[in-house]
This record gives structure tokens, sequence and C-alpha cells, in this order.
């Protein structure tokens, strides 16, 4: 991966929907050379999907808590998984090494509706305890850095020396 298919990632995680000329033409690629090189790296893996990003609160999920999730034994078997997979308010889950097994994020319309769902994980085979974080007010959410150089701007496209 080089810089220009970095900036491509830059420019997909803004925008996922724009036209392959634009995307070209803001990384200094025609539209073909741009969709080719999108191309190689979905097959590569390095975009796995295209996705919306949806309000949570607009669709009556506003309330979020990071949840500990202790365990008597290994919890990265599929059952476990599957039993997480299956509860549509756990929206990432993690085996984590530290305090806990898991870190699970769940999204519901309460704080009611959250208790219901602590009970339900509770309630996964193997499940020991949980600790709950609720979470008041997000400052942000980020992409992922793909430049790796923690730069706050994308490289600029190639092109001819100023």
């Amino acid at each position: 991966m080089d810089d220009v298919d970095r900036m491509l990632l830059t420019e997909l995680q803004q925008d996922a929907t724009q036209a392959y000329a634009a995307l070209g033409k803001a990384v200094g690629l025609s539209a073909g050379a741009a969709h080719e090189r999108v191309r190689k790296l979905r097959e590569q893996g390095v975009v796995r999907r295209t996705t919306v990003d949806v309000d949570p609160a607009a669709v009556g999920r506003g309330v979020m808590a990071f949840v500990l999730i202790e365990a008597g034994s290994w919890m990265g078997d599929s059952p476990t998984k599957a039993a997480l997979e299956a509860l549509p308010e756990v929206v990432e889950a993690h085996i984590i090494a530290g305090p806990a097994s898991l870190l699970v994020k769940v999204r519901t319309p309460t704080t009611e509706e959250l208790q219901a769902s602590l009970r339900r994980l509770y309630a996964v085979e193997g499940v020991t305890g949980t600790q709950t974080i609720v979470v008041l007010e997000s400052f942000f959410e980020r992409s992922v850095d793909v430049r790796g150089d923690g730069s706050p701007e994308p490289p600029s496209p190639p092109g001819p020396s100023r």
C-alpha cells in the first residue's frame, strides 16, 4: 500500500459514496485508476465493507454503554460469539486482556432497556460478572488513521512540484 492508496482510504472514510471521478481527482488519478485501486483494496481485504454512518439517537438507540464481561473460562469460542451476535443491542464485541474477558459496546433506547440487556448478557453461558460504563456524551469517534503518521491532513496528491 502506497501514499495514493492511503489518500484513497482517507477520502473513502470521509464519503464512500463519492463518484470515482471525484475520488480520483482528490488523489491525482483518473476515475478508472481510482476504481481499479479501490477494487484491489477490496480484494486485499483492506476495505472490508462500505457502510452508512447512522446517528444512533435518531433511530432510537441513544443510550450507549461499554460493558466489561467477566468469565470463568475462555470466552472466545463460537457459542459465546453466537450468543452475543444474537443480541441486536450489542454492536461490538472484543476479546480483551485486562480486568475482564470481553468488552462489548451496547446501544439501547433507554436505560431501562440497558438494564434488560445487561440481564441478557449475564445469562450468556460462562459469564460470571459485568461492569458497565454508561456514556453521557461522546466528544468524537474517528476513523482509522490510514496515514499512520498522526498528521491532521492527508498528504497532497502526487503532481508537479511547486
